[in-house]
């Protein structure tokens, strides 16, 4: 589960699991913590915070997710985590990220930027969505936050104790301070935003873009490096990876920490950092892994969690609804793992009247609602499967498994790597 604490290696400001240093907030949750005294989730709700993670039906739950109250010592400021692993050993991967990247991003923002303790993102922007992208302060830490995220895939790549040659995981991450959102995501994890427009109805704004390698930009990197991005007969919606000679590994993402085999044929650690400053008709921020975006359009996501009567169950109810609609467009598919984290902005209020079952129904039935919904065939589930199943044993030569030059596309130099025959991870 997302929400158990696999390992804690002791990096420079992260939190070590002691019994003295865990404390039980009051809806009887575990609460930790972290760098300059945040307090770390991984699981549960808070006056802000609803999570909730289950696993699906594909083995054990590979999904990770965290959250970092007071994140930079500050009072008001918040980190949000969501991590989806993929391969034999994704969810080591995911939970690896899950604990040291954090207290990395909260190590290098406040020593690099001068910042005191107590500061953090205080007045450090004054900028508006217009032109975010030419503001030296945004750059400055869209920079250390891109620096951080090398760092954390170059140590995860030197950690002999964690198989990432052949696995990895997306990232989609949130700050937030006051009226300022900054997003850093890998992957096709999901970050959106739920706002009012004129008419004090809900609209969804989606506030990340799905790394996938058909898009423009990704495929032409990609291609430079030799990959290649293909579609399969039996899937041919879904665009993966592919080695330059060999049928593996079948990746359906351009971005993720890990996976080093692809890292020398496209694959990039590098995230994609945005802005948006906040209004008063804001109301929440979801991320979740895609499991749920694989079945629920972000209108709906929206709609279903603005419908929770209590904010502690929103991701708990999401979680459901997504299986359900699993079972109705997809019942001979496996159920994906789901993760999800929901991020109030305002004190609670009631936003709409209408009660679970109404949304329920609107969301399996309205076909506009339905309309950008994932559309696959319910015959198999391979289209929804993030990395194909390989064996390294037969897909490669003897010459090519025993390694292949690598360039390090952050520090230039070459090594090897050796491939190995993995396991499957079971239950």
């Amino acid at each position: 589960m997302g929400a158990c604490c696999s390992c804690h290696r002791g990096s420079p400001g992260f939190f070590v699991e002691r019994p003295k240093e865990r404390e039980v907030d009051d809806a009887n949750n575990f609460i930790m913590r972290g760098d300059k005294g945040a307090l770390v989730r991984l699981q549960g709700s808070s006056k802000y915070i609803s999570m909730f993670s289950q696993q699906g039906r594909k083995g054990i739950n590979q999904d990770a997710m965290t959250v970092w109250e007071s994140f930079l010592g500050d009072r008001d400021t918040f980190f949000c985590g969501v991590f989806d692993g993929h391969g034999p050993s994704g969810h080591t991967v995911a939970r690896y990220i899950r604990d040291v990247l954090p207290a990395k991003l909260s190590s290098s923002l406040c020593k690099k930027s001068g910042l005191g303790e107590s500061n953090g993102f205080a007045e450090i922007f004054e900028i508006n969505n217009d032109n975010y992208n030419n503001n030296p302060q945004f750059l400055s830490w869209k920079a250390r936050i891109i620096k951080c995220f090398h760092e954390m895939d170059e140590e995860l790549e030197a950690d002999a104790s964690i198989e990432s040659y052949c696995s990895g995981t997306t990232s989609v991450t949130v700050f937030k301070k006051g009226e300022h959102l900054i997003m850093a995501n890998i992957g096709d994890s999901r970050a959106i935003l739920c706002k009012r427009d004129k008419n004090n109805e809900l609209l969804s704004e989606q506030l990340t873009v799905d790394l996938k390698p058909n898009l423009p930009d990704e495929m032409e990197r990609i291609k430079s490096c030799q990959g290649r991005v293909l579609a399969m007969d039996e899937e041919p919606k879904v665009f993966r990876i592919w080695m330059p000679d060999q049928d593996c590994p079948g990746l359906a993402m351009a971005r993720a920490f890990g996976d080093f085999c692809l890292k020398d044929y496209g694959l990039i650690s590098t995230p994609n950092v945005t802005y948006r400053k906040l209004t008063n008709n804001d109301e929440f921020v979801v991320l979740a892994t895609d499991g749920i975006w694989d079945v629920l359009s972000n209108d709906e996501v929206v709609r279903i969690v603005a419908s929770a009567r209590k904010r502690s169950m929103a991701a708990k109810l999401l979680v459901d609804e997504a299986v359900r609609a699993w079972r109705y467009k997809f019942p001979c598919s496996k159920i994906d793992d789901c993760a999800v984290i929901c991020l109030f902005l305002k004190r609670q209020r009631p936003l709409l009247t209408k009660s679970v079952s109404e949304v329920t129904h609107l969301s399996l039935n309205h076909p506009k609602m339905a309309a950008h919904s994932y559309s696959g065939s319910v015959k198999s589930d391979d289209g929804l499967d993030t990395v194909l199943n390989w064996d390294l044993s037969k897909s490669s030569k003897r010459g090519e498994s025993d390694g292949a030059g690598k360039l390090d596309s952050h520090s230039g130099r070459h090594r090897k790597r050796r491939m190995e025959k993995l396991e499957p991870v079971g239950e």
